[in-house]
């Protein structure tokens, strides 16, 4: 089948544990979909059981693309993702099937709708070094504290953890003089979206953040991240500062005892969900928000059918 333009693009987003993964294979399973994943942390090999990566068995079911591409001390950047989603959404059309985009990581899922486009200002190496020299001796809250004083958009959108994006930021605002966040700007849109947002009460959603970081622990996610140091991918690497890799290192070395590791996972993932949610607004109009507890696989499916009858065997 010729691609038709724009695409065709079902996303599914929504917060940590809200349940996304569940509903995009019980959707794809339907309609001979196939699954691209938005999710920053999925593309590291080895890194399975503190991202709640699916599993085997569910990637066996359904196609799913952009999982396990990368070694942990690989830098798969936002502008290598765009090129990749890119890619293989065309790919999955041009087969007849129909892509569903699924993440919370905000900023990879705008990239890829928006059509960003990077900054021009190419990067100033030694500038980065400096950044990055500051970072390490001030920690990397201090550096997102600046960030957010200059460029209080651009520090919403970056996880604080994520040095090298704060990093990258400070870079292009030192180096122009302008807000980093000015410069992302929103090219050609390349595909006719419907976005599609899964909705849990806050309250509940921290019961299952809670459940979700103890049954990682009962999985062995301290065996997990010892098992990566021990590979040779020290808890400096950016993927290391991931939340429940970082928590678990530092316990590894003394600066916690584990009881509170496992505390600070959940109150990090807490955060993370508020942070989420300065991404995809429930005020936002162009998200379809569809409630957990409703079969919201089943609404999808009928949306789908509806509009894009070629690609879901209507």
């Amino acid at each position: 089948m010729l691609p038709i333009e724009p695409l065709p693009l079902l996303v599914i987003v929504g917060p940590t544990a809200v349940g996304k993964t569940a509903v995009s294979i019980d959707l794809a399973q339907r309609i001979g979909a196939e699954i691209v994943s938005a999710d920053s942390r999925l593309f590291y090999r080895g890194m399975n059981i503190g991202t709640a990566k699916p599993s085997i068995a569910e990637r066996c079911g359904v196609p799913h693309h952009l999982i396990d591409v990368a070694d942990p001390d690989e830098n798969w950047s936002l502008v290598v993702f765009q090129a990749e989603a890119k890619r293989i959404i065309r790919q999955i059309v041009e087969r007849g099937k129909l892509p569903i985009l699924v993440g919370g990581t905000g900023q990879y899922v705008r990239a890829v709708i928006e059509g960003w486009e990077s900054p021009p200002q190419g990067p100033d190496l030694h500038m980065r070094a400096v950044l990055n020299q500051w970072a390490e001796a001030i920690g990397y809250q201090a550096l997102h504290d600046r960030l957010a004083v200059l460029d209080p958009t651009a520090a919403c959108r970056i996880d604080p953890p994520n040095v090298r994006r704060t990093v990258r930021a400070l870079e292009v605002i030192f180096a122009t003089g302008k807000r980093f966040s000015v410069q992302q700007k929103k090219g050609q849109l390349a595909y006719a979206t419907l976005i599609a947002g899964i909705r849990r009460s806050r309250q509940e959603l921290y019961r299952r953040i809670d459940q979700r970081v103890d049954q990682m622990m009962a999985d062995g996610l301290l065996e997990e991240v010892e098992g990566l140091i021990a590979s040779g991918y020290p808890a400096s690497l950016p993927t290391m500062s991931a939340i429940g890799y970082r928590e678990m290192a530092d316990y590894l070395r003394g600066r916690s005892t584990l009881s509170e590791a496992v505390l600070l996972i959940k109150r990090a993932t807490r955060e993370f969900v508020r942070r989420q949610a300065n991404w995809f607004k429930e005020t936002d109009p162009e998200i379809t928000w569809l409630d957990a507890h409703e079969d919201p696989a089943t609404h999808l499916e009928r949306l789908a059918r509806e509009r894009w009858p070629d690609f879901t065997g209507g």
